[in-house]
């Protein structure tokens, strides 16, 4: 089902059918596995920006679709570091009718395992000391089960793409998930967006306290700032991963 966030509309799919382990960690799908689409405009211009999730093997044949149906292709990498099995994420960006770039992105995504339709999630139990996150990092966000959610928009001013004003939670916000393993340890993962000014500090400020940066890259082409994406992997006690990403986040906050 579509979520409807400040807006524009965004359809999340999550790779349910994936076993996805970093060392002994298991993944869960909202974690760091959920391809997405937000559509930002009018119906008969709507801006399209999102992440397709895919495996090796998907890789390819998701390319070719995408090439056959016009959606522009922006970036190909990894979030992630040492995960098994391997999975790549895709980029991706299209101003058009909003029924034309659905019915492209549904052709892409019948090549794929990604369930559809997408079942909402069970509420859960909030097992993780989410207070404490949100306080560490300074924002409120969502919680369910072992994880909780923030996000951010770390560059300062204005973005465009292509001439056009680009809305932060479309294109360039940072989201952080904390997931408690145990009562003794937690894991963090998912990525900063910030300028070229911003980039040197908050890479030694993450390594500085921890934390690995699996990534760094773009996933926008052609915008105005220059946005690079920094993927994390971190590992440690709660208290201690807080700190972290806290001492991270405070890095990307120039004079």
């Amino acid at each position: 089902p579509p979520v409807d966030a400040g807006g524009y509309v965004r359809f999340n799919f999550p790779r349910k059918d994936l076993a996805v382990h970093v060392g002994d960690v298991a993944v869960p799908a909202p974690f760091a596995l959920t391809g997405w689409v937000g559509f930002d405009g009018t119906p008969d211009s709507a801006s399209a920006m999102g992440d397709l999730v895919l495996t090796v093997a998907e890789l390819g044949p998701v390319l070719a679709e995408l090439a056959r149906q016009s959606v522009e292709v922006t970036a190909v990498h990894n979030h992630l570091a040492g995960e098994e099995p391997q999975v790549t994420y895709i980029h991706f960006h299209l101003i058009g009718p909003a029924d034309r770039t659905a019915h492209g992105l549904d052709a892409a995504l019948r090549l794929t395992g990604a369930p559809r339709p997408v079942t909402p999630a069970a509420a859960a139990a909030v097992t993780i000391d989410s207070a404490a996150v949100f306080t560490a990092l300074g924002t409120h966000g969502k919680a369910s089960g072992a994880m909780a959610q923030v996000g951010f928009v770390l560059v300062p001013g204005a973005v465009t793409m292509h001439g056009v004003s680009v809305l932060p939670v479309l294109g360039y916000s940072s989201p952080i998930n904390v997931l408690q393993v145990s009562a003794t340890r937690a894991v963090a993962t998912g990525d900063f967006a910030v300028t070229a000014d911003q980039l040197p500090p908050l890479l030694a400020a993450l390594a500085s306290n921890g934390v690995t940066a699996t990534a760094v890259h773009h996933h926008l082409v052609g915008e105005e700032p220059r946005i690079y994406f920094v993927h994390f992997w971190g590992d440690a006690p709660l208290a201690d991963l807080l700190r972290a990403l806290r001492a991270a986040l405070d890095a990307t906050k120039l004079p």
